[in-house]
């Protein structure tokens, strides 16, 4: 059983609509959209990384799942377990500064010692705009958009896995790396794209003004994002490798971390920007960059058109379920 597979059988056992989307949507005073996501040393990040540089991921990471729903942030709540040598403080003020930036108020959780580092976050937010967004509205007809370029966060993390950190706004590469002038811009961009995410509120919030469209955010691979947007919506798409935004580096950087960049586009994950779908009279604001990548149709499968070729796009990705995968793993 997969990770798709086992949350099919939760919502089956419960019943529950909230189930398969980036995050839950409870009523109450008003209508509340909650997410939760961890990150946890050794499977997200390197046990040696900055502790400042944990908590703006950990908030980045779950930022972007508001973002895909068109959420606002309000309240934060933290379960963090580390070591007693974990250094708290350098903690709480890169997370308190960030929290600050997108107006989000850490209103409590819960701290605890242990052997390793993990640290969760729930976040509630409410509706940015009209409507929420989520992963089932995508109807036949609609277009294709991503929020921004793939591919390098994905090879950022395969840097990071062979010892490259950001240090203060300093980022150090691996020395075969550094040595690498005709590579070494591009490592750098790389290994910041995947440790400091930039969520892509805005455009969240642009998307839940429009009148329809679905969305999802694109963090286990855009093949397997986008075989899910199109399971929950109940159609199928093509996917237009050739319109697909890549950093033009991206290309000689690849071979240097031992992967293929058509690879590191559809299948490395990590990117956190949104993958979604506008009928055809709408299109996002040029200061949003979006870029249109491919269409929705009826049926269910889905299909990749690479250099005027097209075939059948297989749910690569990230899954952790499955023993074999190992795009997380430092």
């Amino acid at each position: 059983m997969n990770e798709d597979q086992l949350i099919g059988w939760l919502r089956r056992r419960t019943g529950s609509r909230s189930l398969g989307d980036d995050a839950a949507i409870v009523s109450g005073t008003g209508t509340w959209v909650v997410t939760m996501d961890t990150q946890i040393s050794g499977v997200h990040f390197p046990p040696d990384l900055d502790p400042a540089q944990i908590a703006r991921r950990l908030l980045a990471v779950n930022l972007s799942d508001l973002a895909a729903m068109g959420a606002d942030p309000a309240y934060a709540f933290l379960a963090l377990a580390v070591p007693s040598s974990f250094d708290h403080r350098r903690f709480f003020t890169a997370l308190l500064r960030d929290c600050r930036r997108y107006r989000l108020e850490l209103a409590g959780g819960d701290l605890a010692r242990s052997a390793t580092a993990t640290a969760a976050m729930t976040l509630l937010g409410r509706p940015a705009g009209d409507r929420l967004l989520t992963r089932s509205a995508a109807r036949p007809g609609d277009r294709l958009w991503l929020g921004g370029s793939v591919g390098e966060a994905a090879a950022g993390c395969r840097l990071v896995s062979r010892g490259a950190r950001i240090v203060g706004r300093r980022v150090d590469l691996p020395r075969e790396f550094a040595a690498a002038k005709n590579v070494e811009r591009a490592a750098r961009r790389a290994v910041r794209r995947h440790l400091s995410p930039k969520p892509q509120l805005a455009l969240g919030r642009w998307l839940s003004a429009c009148p329809r469209g679905a969305a999802i955010d694109v963090s286990d691979g855009l093949a397997r994002d986008l075989h899910r947007l199109c399971a929950a919506s109940g159609v199928g798409a093509e996917l237009d490798l050739d319109r697909v935004p890549v950093p033009a580096e991206l290309e000689s950087l690849a071979p240097a971390v031992d992967c293929e960049w058509r690879d590191l586009a559809i299948a490395g994950g990590e990117d956190y920007v949104l993958l979604f779908t506008l009928p055809l009279q709408l299109e996002p604001p040029l200061h949003l960059q979006c870029t249109a990548v491919g269409s929705i149709h009826h049926g269910k499968q889905v299909l990749v058109r690479d250099q005027g070729r097209k075939a059948r796009l297989g749910a690569r990705g990230w899954d952790h379920l499955e023993p074999a995968s190992t795009k997380k793993a430092p």
